[in-house]
């Protein structure tokens, strides 16, 4: 089977989920009984999905495996040309690989600190505080997600960065550009994307003139690595993937956090009895979303062994982090919610070389504004029932139109 053209017998990806919260029931049937089976994308090619946990997990750590979607004969993710946010190097790092890579991810992890983030935790948990406030003075019921789950992480990653986040209503819609699959034309998204590299590029101009106390000063003055310094475009190409990967997975996370943990009241009953479950209960529901997203695909460089399969080069492998996350064998009563599972160890941010570099922060918003909410509004309930959650269409992130909530 050539692996770039379409197949009659691949079923189309990403799969429709019985409700918001439910996930999809072909990630059991295909855990059991094809591991590794083909899939027909948003652009019309086909690929290979795995959805076992050991799979996901080698694929990801495995270089072979590479992140060049833009290589001839690879697969397209997206309906449109560019493969957005998969797609041709200019529009992400995801050609990065090797000795760049591993250079690129030096020196913007120097810069970007488990100490920095547990500094700003005082900064966030005040933004929190804030917006829930607002949110409450305006009156129930009140949609979660607009109220609080999409304007904090917009303010902590630009607080970070040192971006003015007066700018988050243009944030969101170049991220949702970035992002889609199918939600706009190639037109608008050139556009979008041209807009947010000017926008980008000015701003790391100022930086470099007038550096603060803030990531990309940090990294626009950065004198070792790569050819000496972040060039201009790999600065950019940071700052933006930082900017969009930094607000757009935590809000979403967030929106369906809160969902999962009230769509069982007793979820949220046994968090306001024991605080200290708030840790092991971000982890659970980071490893039980149902509404992922797309996951995370790669290109095979050279011939490889999955699963018993013989994967030829030039094959394009989907890796559902989320179908992974509820392998029995990896996970005992992996279709619960067990607020203190513990082992828990989820691949819901990757694995090897290109981990979410941002996981510590979205761990830090997602405790802190869970914290928040248990604290100010205990008696917090969905306002609909929690099968009426609709799910954001078209983008390769998962999230929830809405989430209506009265307390």
């Amino acid at each position: 089977m050539i692996l770039s053209e379409p197949s009659a017998e691949a079923p189309e990806y990403p799969f429709r989920n019985p409700s918001a919260l439910e996930p999809p029931r072909e990630w059991a049937e295909l855990r059991e009984g094809r591991p590794v089976a083909p899939i027909r994308l948003a652009s019309g090619d086909t690929a290979l999905l795995l959805t076992r946990y050991q799979d996901v997990k080698e694929v990801l750590s495995d270089p072979r495996f590479t992140r060049r979607l833009d290589a001839e004969g690879a697969a397209r993710v997206t309906a449109n040309e560019s493969g957005g946010v998969f797609g041709r190097s200019g529009d992400s790092g995801g050609a990065m690989t090797g000795d760049t890579h591993r250079a690129w991810r030096q020196l913007v992890g120097k810069a970007f600190t488990a100490k920095r983030v547990v500094a700003m935790r005082p900064r966030i948990q005040a933004m929190a505080e804030r917006l829930v406030e607002r949110m409450v003075a305006q009156g129930e019921p009140a949609d979660l997600v607009s109220a609080v789950a999409f304007p904090l992480p917009v303010w902590a990653i630009c607080d970070l960065l040192g971006v003015p986040d007066s700018d988050r209503d243009r944030f969101a819609y170049w991220s949702d550009t970035m992002l889609s699959m199918t939600r706009f034309g190639q037109e608008e998204i050139d556009a979008a994307q041209g807009e947010f590299d000017a926008y980008l590029m000015a701003h790391v101009d100022t930086k470099r003139a007038e550096p603060g106390d803030d990531l990309l000063s940090e990294l626009a003055s950065t004198v070792e690595g790569l050819d000496g310094r972040l060039t201009e475009r790999l600065l950019v190409m940071t700052a933006k993937g930082l900017l969009v990967a930094g607000h757009e997975t935590t809000a979403n996370m967030i929106g369906k956090m809160v969902s999962m943990l009230l769509a069982d009241r007793s979820r949220w009953e046994a968090l306001l009895a024991d605080r200290t479950l708030i840790r092991s209960a971000v982890e659970e529901v980071l490893r039980f979303d149902a509404n992922p997203g797309f996951g995370m695909p790669r290109y095979l460089s050279e011939g490889v062994t999955v699963a018993e399969e013989e994967l030829p080069a030039g094959t394009t492998v989907v890796c559902s982090m989320a179908s992974a996350n509820r392998d029995e064998r990896q996970f005992e009563g992996a279709d619960e919610m067990r607020l203190d599972r513990s082992p828990n160890p989820h691949v819901t941010f990757g694995a090897g070389p290109h981990s979410c570099l941002g996981q510590a922060l979205a761990r830090t918003e997602l405790q802190t504004v869970l914290g928040v909410l248990l604290e100010r509004l205990p008696t917090l309930e969905l306002a609909v029932p929690a099968t009426e959650l609709r799910r954001r269409e078209g983008l390769v992130v998962g999230g929830l139109e809405k989430v209506p909530v009265r307390w």
